[in-house]
Order: structure tokens, then C-alpha cells, then sequence
């Protein structure tokens, strides 16, 4: 069983800084696209940022400039850095991976989620 462990989320005042982290741990043979989704209360889940293997990066028009997406392969991590936050990116940040994981000749491909985590920006 594959489980992603988020940590980092908090709260800190407009213009301030966040970084969030995305462990997956459990019988994994390669990860391909990470993301981080965020919901916000009454909103619908939105994509945030998506970083593939190869490390293309995507982003939602929202974020461009402010939020840096990377990861580290060896690690299996995916990271968020958030900067110059507003209080419109109060949400709940979810950590989104899709992973090749199993036993060999018996591999299987699925979405997992992390818990999320809480993102509070003050003005």
C-alpha cells in the first residue's frame, strides 16, 4: 500500500512564506506525475501545480510567479514553495501522486492522496 505523509502547512500573514512536503512511502516501483490540489472552504478542489518525473512543471494561472513546485526522485518527495501568500490561498493543501507500486509482474498504476494540510493567510 502506497501512503503520501504531507507536513508544513501553518499560518502566516499575507506576503509571508510557506513550504509544504509530500512523503510517499510503500512498495513503490516509480512515480510519474505529482501535484498538490488545494480546496477552499464551499470551493471546489483546484490544481495548484503538477511536476512530472522529468521535472516539467505546471501551474495554475493563480500561483505563476509566487509558488515553486519541485521534487526529489530519490526521496520520492514532492515540495510547494509558496511565497508572497495572500489570504485568497487559504485553503487546504492536498499532495496528489501517481504511482506504479506492487510486487514485480504484478505492478498496478493508481492516484493516492495525501491527508491535506491547512493553509491560513491573514491580511
Amino acid at each position: 500500500q502506497v501512503q503520501l505523509v504531507e507536513s508544513g502547512g501553518g499560518w502566516v500573514q499575507s506576503g509571508g512564506s510557506l513550504r509544504l512536503s509530500c512523503a510517499a512511502s510503500g512498495n513503490i516501483f516509480s512515480i510519474n506525475v505529482m501535484s498538490w490540489y488545494r480546496q477552499a472552504p464551499g470551493k471546489q478542489r483546484e490544481l495548484v501545480a503538477a511536476t512530472t518525473s522529468g521535472r516539467t512543471t505546471n501551474y495554475a494561472d493563480s500561483v505563476k510567479g509566487r509558488f515553486t513546485i519541485s521534487r526529489d526522485n530519490a526521496k520520492n518527495t514532492v515540495y510547494l514553495q509558496m511565497n508572497s501568500l495572500k489570504p485568497e490561498d487559504t485553503a487546504v493543501y492536498y499532495c496528489n501522486a501517481h504511482v506504479t507500486a506492487g510486487r514485480v509482474f504484478s505492478l498496478t498504476t493508481h492516484d493516492y492522496w495525501g491527508q491535506g494540510t491547512q493553509v491560513t493567510v491573514s491580511s
